[in-house]
């Protein structure tokens, strides 16, 4: 008997190697080495546990055992010799197989996070990583100060916080061109406000962008996509905004969809503010500072570390350079829309 419901095939030549061992003294040779090494690595593939596997050759072992006393230490020379060969296959094939793993899972993710596979083929694949493409999905997208792998401790730190909070709740954590990234179920949005609570805290202080629910198997890319358009907007538009949502940043695609129209206008409205004393920048800045406030010039000229009455001064000018008096409501939409259409098309950085 192997022991422990282990097959006998896994202990194959075990009892003579243990029976030569005892009676000549000598240590195990290369391929009898070589022997357990392949017998560990079958029965990993197999899966079988190490415990019972281990247990299984004590067992064998004891039955095998010499009766004088003076080969006891051989024998458990042997027995050593045995199991830690047989132990270095079966975590020999154990790495093998997480290594082939952690390769399917990354193709997986590159080919959902981009589209790129048949969406049949791909919802199939997504069952064996939790994922039911065939409901709604939203996802989370975190960027620090740099680059995550999926290996670093930063994902597996919020990953772990996650699965100890929400449990198995079809939530896949990963990375994706260095930023932290979170697919979970559309209808659970406390899963990602959870995931950008603890992905700001682990990239001390980092940003994070949460697309909105979208279903089927092409969802997740399409949310996905949002995130990242919602990053790169708060690039362009200077937000600080720890968390952002694109379902509340819907405004500016539909104002940058028509570049022409959005150049036009910005130049229109904007343009005569080149002619000002150090061009047309710290004027910008000061619309800029001021729409961002509400309107509030002492809250505005905070921002700007000058005193009300500089930017009260700075208002007028762009009033008389523009026409358009920022303080006047009727003015004020085109202006700040105008405002708006600049930092996305980097005016006057840039020319249009």
């Amino acid at each position: 008997m192997a022991g422990r419901d282990v097959p006998e095939e896994y202990l194959d030549g075990y009892a003579r190697i243990l029976a030569d061992a005892s009676a000549t003294g000598r240590r195990l040779t290369r391929d009898e080495l070589d022997s357990r090494r392949a017998l560990g690595e079958r029965a990993a593939e197999a899966g079988f546990g190490l415990r019972a596997l281990v247990g299984a050759h004590l067992t064998a072992a004891r039955l095998h055992w010499p009766a004088t006393a003076t080969a006891s230490e051989s024998t458990l020379a042997a027995v050593e010799q045995a199991v830690d060969a047989f132990a270095e296959g079966y975590e020999r094939a154990q790495l093998l197989a997480v290594r082939q793993e952690e390769a399917a899972r990354r193709e997986f993710i590159d080919d959902l996070l981009h589209g790129r596979s048949d969406l049949g083929l791909l919802a199939e694949r997504a069952e064996r990583f939790g994922l039911r493409l065939s409901h709604s999905h939203a996802v989370a997208v975190a960027r620090g100060t740099g680059g995550y792998d999926e290996g670093d401790a930063v994902p597996r730190e919020v990953e772990r916080a996650l699965i100890g909070r929400f449990g198995d709740r079809s939530i896949l954590v990963t990375t994706k061109d260095g930023r932290l990234v979170c697919i979970a179920p559309g209808d659970q949005d406390d899963v990602l406000s959870f995931f950008a609570k603890h992905a700001y805290a682990a990239t001390d202080g980092g940003q994070v962008a949460i697309g909105r629910s979208q279903p089927g198997p092409g969802g997740v890319v399409q949310s996905y996509e949002e995130a990242l358009n919602a990053l790169d907007l708060a690039d362009r538009l200077d937000f600080d905004t720890p968390v952002l949502r694109s379902a509340d940043l819907l405004v500016y695609p539909v104002l940058a969809r028509d570049r022409q129209a959005m150049a036009d206008l910005v130049l229109s409205a904007l343009g005569p503010l080149r002619g000002a004393r150090g061009g047309a920048e710290p004027l910008l800045d000061t619309l800029t500072a001021y729409f961002d406030s509400g309107c509030v010039a002492a809250e505005a000229a905070r921002r700007l570390s000058l005193s009300v009455r500089a930017l009260t001064y700075r208002l007028e000018r762009i009033h008389k350079l523009t026409g358009a008096n920022p303080a006047d409501p009727v003015h004020r939409y085109t202006l700040q829309t105008a405002v708006i259409g600049a930092r996305l098309l980097d005016w006057p950085e840039k020319d249009l």
